[in-house]
């Protein structure tokens, strides 16, 4: 690799990182996108310009070998993304990969195993959470991300923002929802996040400017399900396939 090759991967890198944020991409598409373009650039050390169609099939074929076809299909947007927005040239692979189509569902919980695991969750945050998260029919994302300005209490509605596919919509508030909301507020009392973090403690909740973690709720329901004996397998993304309503 020349130094000029390297100082031009670099300049594109960082193009390829602004046309991602000018897109409006989320944040976790712009770093497996961005992803992409370094470890295809660690692959062809740093020359990835120019990629044929065998250059490609070989390096897909070798990802394929230690990785899923999740993470192919991912190298594969994010490279097409950089060849049409940063190179501004012709995809030169468009048909190279098909994964295998699979559709698996998560397990299914029981109405008398979901209050089990509210029960169990001793963590108010995390309790309150899964139980909105339940009876909202969230993703996990869509959870985290509410704000106290979304609860419509007059229209009985919550709006759910940016959710899949970038797309807002409105979902019915239950009663018993509304309440316990309600109720979890009064404990942080934060003015913007229905669900802050707790870093600081109650006391660092009310200024708390990012919501929980998003790893400590999923461990946190792995950890309370296996404690109740529930050999269940969760999604990591979505609760309402897993936990149907009461």
């Amino acid at each position: 690799m020349t130094s000029s090759s390297e100082s031009d991967f670099k300049r594109n890198y960082q193009t390829h990182l602004k046309h991602l944020k000018l897109k409006g991409l989320q944040p976790k598409t712009i770093e497996a996108y961005a992803r992409a373009i370094r470890r295809s650039g660690q692959y062809f050390d740093e020359q990835i310009d120019d990629l044929s169609e065998p250059q490609l099939t070989d390096y897909f074929t070798d990802l394929l070998t230690s990785h899923s076809w999740s993470a192919v299909k991912l190298d594969l947007y994010g490279l097409k993304f950089y060849y049409t927005h940063v190179l501004r040239k012709p995809w030169a692979a468009p048909h190279l990969i098909k994964p295998p189509k699979a559709q698996r569902l998560p397990d299914i919980v029981s109405v008398g195993e979901a209050q089990q695991l509210f029960l169990a969750t001793h963590v108010l945050s995390y309790r309150v959470f899964f139980f909105t998260v339940y009876s909202l029919g969230l993703r996990l994302g869509e959870g985290l991300r509410l704000q106290v300005g979304d609860i419509d209490a007059e229209r009985q509605r919550v709006h759910i923002r940016d959710a899949k596919g970038n797309k807002d919509r409105l979902v019915p508030l239950p009663a018993a929802t509304l309440s316990l909301l309600r109720r979890f507020w009064q404990v942080h009392r934060n003015p913007v996040l229905l669900f802050p973090n707790r870093h600081g403690g109650l006391k660092g909740a009310c200024r708390a400017t990012t919501p929980l973690d998003r790893g400590g709720v999923q461990t946190t329901l792995r950890k309370v399900a296996q404690d109740c004996g529930l050999k269940k397998r969760f999604p990591r993304t979505a609760y309402v396939t897993a936990m149907p309503r009461i």
